[in-house]
C-alpha cells in the first residue's frame, strides 16, 4: 500500500469519525464499539466489496453483513463517504420520519439484512454463501461480529456447518476491542485463546490489527481470494476465514478509549464539539469540520 492510499484511507476514517461523534448526540449511539471498526469498515467498502451503488442488487455483488448492529453508525458514516447516502439524512437519528436509527435497516440502500439481536447474522452470511456456491457464482460474503457476540451459541454452530460444507467464500471478521458493554470480555466470559478455537472449529485464522491498513490489506487479500464455486461442495475441504482484528474501543478519542463506561453515550451538542476538537485535535479543526450537529 502507498503512502497515498494510506493517507486517503486515514481521511476518510477521520471523516467517518466525525459523522459517528454527531450521532452520540439528540440521543446517543454506541460510540465506543462504532469507533473501534472503523478502519476495518472503510477499508472493506474501499477497497474489498465489490459493490456498484447504482446496481445495489446486481445478483454478482459481494455481500458485507454487519452481525454487530449497534455498530451502524460506523456502517452509515461510511457509506456517506462512499456517496450512497446523503449526509443530512444522519439529521434524522432516531427520527420516526427516517429508517436512521441504533441498527441496520434494509431501507438504507446498501444494507443487506436487519441486525441487532447479536449471533444471528453469521448464519445469515453462511445460508448466502452457500447459495452462491450452490449457484456457483463468485460472491464473497463478509460478516462483521463483536468479541462479546460470540458468547452465542449460534456462531459457533454456524462455523460448524460452514465448514462442513466448504463455504470458503464465507469471511468472518472479528472487532476483537475486548469489551462486552460494560465489561471487558476476559472479565465476563473468557474467550481467549481466541484463534485457537476458531481453528478447532476447522477455521483458516488471521489476527492483525485492526486499525492498520497495511496489515488489513494483507489479511483480506488472503481471505477473500476467490472460492472454489459449483455445487458439489459437502467435504470439499473449503475453510471458512476468520479475521480477529484487534482494536481499541472509543479509539481517536483518548478521553473515552478503552473505557467500559463509555459503551452507550448521549452528548451534549457541546459536547460534541469538544469530542470534534480532542479528534482533530485543535480547536480551529474542529469547527471547520462541525457542519451539523444531530440534536
Amino acid at each position: 500500500m502507498t503512502n497515498k492510499q494510506s493517507a486517503e484511507l486515514q481521511s476518510t476514517a477521520l471523516r467517518v469519525r466525525e459523522h459517528i461523534i454527531r450521532l452520540s448526540a439528540g440521543g446517543g449511539c454506541f460510540i465506543g464499539a462504532s469507533l473501534s471498526c472503523v478502519e476495518i469498515m472503510v477499508y472493506l467498502y474501499t477497497h474489498v466489496i465489490r459493490r456498484d451503488a447504482a446496481h445495489p442488487h446486481d445478483p454478482q455483488r459481494d455481500y458485507l453483513f454487519l452481525s454487530k448492529g449497534h455498530d451502524v453508525p460506523a456502517l452509515y458514516g461510511t457509506f456517506v463517504e462512499m456517496g450512497w447516502l446523503a449526509a443530512e439524512r444522519l439529521s434524522n437519528h432516531l427520527s420516526t420520519q427516517d429508517s436512521i436509527y441504533w441498527h441496520p435497516n434494509r431501507h438504507i440502500p446498501g444494507v443487506e439484512f436487519h441486525s441487532g439481536s447479536l449471533g444471528h447474522l453469521p448464519a445469515v452470511a453462511a445460508g448466502v454463501a452457500l447459495d452462491c456456491k450452490l449457484r456457483g457464482s463468485q460472491n464473497r460474503v463478509v460478516v462483521i461480529t463483536g468479541d462479546g457476540e460470540l458468547n452465542e451459541g449460534s456462531v459457533w454452530e454456524t462455523l460448524l456447518v460452514a465448514n462442513a460444507y466448504g463455504l470458503d467464500n464465507l469471511t468472518v471478521v472479528v472487532d476483537r476491542n475486548q469489551f462486552q458493554a460494560n465489561i471487558r470480555t476476559e472479565e465476563l466470559v473468557p474467550l481467549e485463546p481466541l484463534a485457537d478455537k476458531f481453528r478447532a472449529f476447522g477455521c483458516e485464522v488471521q489476527r492483525i490489527d485492526g486499525h492498520d491498513y497495511g496489515q488489513l490489506k494483507e489479511a483480506f487479500d488472503g481471505a477473500m481470494r476467490p472460492g472454489k464455486g459449483g455445487s458439489s461442495i459437502h467435504g470439499s475441504g473449503g475453510k471458512v476465514k476468520v479475521i480477529i482484528a484487534d482494536t481499541v474501543r472509543g479509539k481517536g478519542l483518548p478521553s473515552i478509549e478503552a473505557r467500559a463506561d463509555r459503551w452507550f453515550c448521549a452528548f451534549s451538542g457541546d459536547e460534541v464539539l469538544q469530542l470534534l476538537e480532542e479528534l482533530h485535535g485543535n480547536k480551529e479543526a474542529a469547527i471547520e469540520s462541525e457542519t451539523l450537529v444531530v440534536r
